[in-house]
């Protein structure tokens, strides 16, 4: 297995100078895109309501992730409560938006990791992590000083900040970032994030320069790169077309990407008429086939 490039980090006292360069950032809070600018070290809330510590909904041993995280044994996912959107939308709404979960201590985070190692899972996926990067890079020093050497995938929505994101360079061995949206006045209606089209592209370079495109060892487990998440969204809400062109013009042709047709109305969907249904097989057809023609070679759906 190729050796994660944290452990390297470590091995310098790096990783530790990251952690706190991370931490930094929460007073005044800059971590995430919103940049709002309160004390979280203090115990003050921004918009997505976790303070100084991690806010935790569980982890375990995650099979319905693609294959190359899956793989037989699982990818060990941590759930990170809160999140820095507002999607109408959103399927995990519980723990998103309602903040289901539970506050832990870095000591507690490591041990969850190091359990899911011993577990036997492929890599260590931090699920909604783009507002905890401080909390989990704390955990992440104690858990590799206790011995955990598996890959990290960044699990994220890609409304993330770029600043923040150079933190992880030669932390995170695979991305798994969405991309939502290209249209700036659907970003805004959806998930009150009218610069989400920005941010994304801007994340999804910087996590493209930093890890590549996906690679797979030989039993087709992932260890390095880049998977993109796109969800399909009724009446072409998404964008799909131009989110293809650009992951294909501006990224690479061997983008990994998965195009997902498991949109279904949740949350406060039914507020929205466009998006009380879920998209029909015409619809997710015609997203795989916009991909096929942008030159797109890796593409899942």
């Amino acid at each position: 297995m190729t050796r994660p490039g944290y452990l390297d980090l470590r091995g310098r006292g790096e990783l530790a100078a990251r952690a706190a360069g991370a931490r930094a950032r929460q007073s005044p809070c800059r971590v995430c895109p919103r940049h709002c600018g309160v004390d979280r070290g203090g115990g003050e809330l921004g918009t997505c309501r976790v303070g100084a510590g991690a806010l935790v909904a569980g982890h375990g041993a995650h099979h319905g992730e693609e294959a190359p995280l899956s793989g037989r044994h699982g990818s060990g996912a941590v759930f990170f409560a809160g999140c820095n959107l507002r999607c109408v939308f959103c399927q995990n709404y519980d723990i998103s938006q309602m903040r289901e979960g539970r506050e832990v201590a870095a000591a507690e985070l490591a041990g969850m990791m190091l359990e899911l190692q011993a577990q036997g899972c492929h890599n260590i996926n931090w699920v909604t992590p783009s507002h905890q990067v401080p909390q989990i890079l704390d955990a992440l020093v104690l858990a590799a000083e206790r011995g955990l050497s598996l890959p990290i995938a960044y699990n994220t929505s890609a409304y993330d900040d770029v600043d923040t994101l150079r933190l992880l360079d030669g932390v995170v061995d695979i991305y798994l970032p969405d991309f939502k949206y290209i249209d700036r006045d659907n970003a805004a209606r959806y998930s009150e994030a009218p610069d989400y089209p920005t941010i994304a592209r801007a994340a999804l370079r910087e996590m493209h320069r930093q890890v590549g495109d996906l690679v797979v060892d030989p039993s087709g487990i992932a260890v390095r790169g880049l998977l993109v998440r796109h969800l399909v969204l009724p009446g072409g809400l998404a964008g799909t077309n131009e989110a293809m062109r650009f992951l294909a013009d501006e990224l690479s042709r061997d983008t990994y990407v998965n195009i997902m047709d498991q949109y279904r109305p949740c949350f406060r969907a039914h507020e929205h008429p466009e998006l009380s249904r879920r998209i029909t097989v015409a619809e997710q057809a015609e997203a795989v086939r916009a991909a096929r023609e942008c030159g797109l070679r890796r593409i899942e759906g």
